[in-house]
């Protein structure tokens, strides 16, 4: 198969990247896409990062297999703790995530910048870079979220279970003023109707997809690879359950 043709490969610890694969699938309607949730390993934000690169290794190899020409780690835990060590291993283009606090910097509203995301991502190194480049102007509030992305790979992203989850993260700063809050971990982004029903619908709600598939666009034309057909692309979802629900969950996830 020639190059371009081959499909793209996008990954995450479970279902959460399939917001990242929408807004791919939205700027490249006509690419094939293949992804791959790990959900029997998930939730990667609570493992060490040795754990986490073994895991991100072996998905990576799976999706070698299946011949793709480009990766995206749609996984904010497994960009911080992978993506230096697998573009030093590998040659192709491989595209990681991180929480969007440029765009948040850049609305210039007042308040706090709320950063949602596992203890993982804040705590790495990566992160803690991309926060002293802004935190001299900004007011940015690390808020990790353990438990949080359990709720979407449950299925869950309308309960009253999930609804007092974070509103119990969130009290702490309704007597603040809120600039915006950035969604740092993938699975976020399918809870963000219910996060404005808590914070009001006037705060901005950021997440890191667009900027992650405009670079995956970037990086392709770099390389001359982006696929020339003009008919919309197949996409293939893959779990490391293997089960129907969870595949099923994954679709239904595409069309929210």
């Amino acid at each position: 198969m020639e190059e371009k043709n081959k499909p793209i490969g996008i990954f995450d610890s479970g279902l959460g990247g399939i917001s990242v694969l929408k807004e791919a699938i939205k700027l490249l309607p006509y690419e094939d896409f293949i992804y791959y949730g790990d959900t029997k390993n998930a939730p990667y934000g609570t493992r060490s990062v040795k754990e986490i690169r073994k895991l991100t290794s072996n998905v990576v190899k799976f999706l070698l297999a299946k011949e793709v020409k480009a990766i995206v780690i749609a996984c904010n835990t497994a960009t911080s703790a992978s993506v230096d060590e697998l573009r030093k291993r590998y040659s192709m283009p491989i595209i990681g995530i991180e929480p969007a606090l440029k765009p948040a910097v850049e609305l210039n509203r007042k308040g706090r910048i709320i950063i949602m995301a596992t203890t993982v991502t804040l705590s790495e190194k990566k992160f803690k870079s991309l926060m002293a480049k802004y935190k001299k102007d900004r007011s940015i509030v690390p808020l990790p979220c353990p438990g949080l992305m359990e709720f979407i790979e449950n299925g869950d992203i309308d309960s009253l279970e999930l609804e007092e989850y974070l509103r119990e993260k969130l009290n702490k700063f309704t007597d603040e003023q809120i600039s915006s809050i950035v969604l740092g971990c993938t699975h976020y982004p399918f809870i963000k109707n219910k996060l404005s029903q808590i914070v009001g619908e006037d705060v901005p709600i950021i997440d890191g997809s667009t900027g992650t598939s405009m670079q995956l666009k970037r990086q392709l034309e770099k390389a001359n690879l982006l696929n020339n057909k003009k008919v919309p692309g197949n996409i293939d979802i893959y779990s490391s359950l293997d089960r129907e629900d969870i595949i099923n969950l994954s679709y239904k996830l595409m069309n929210i």
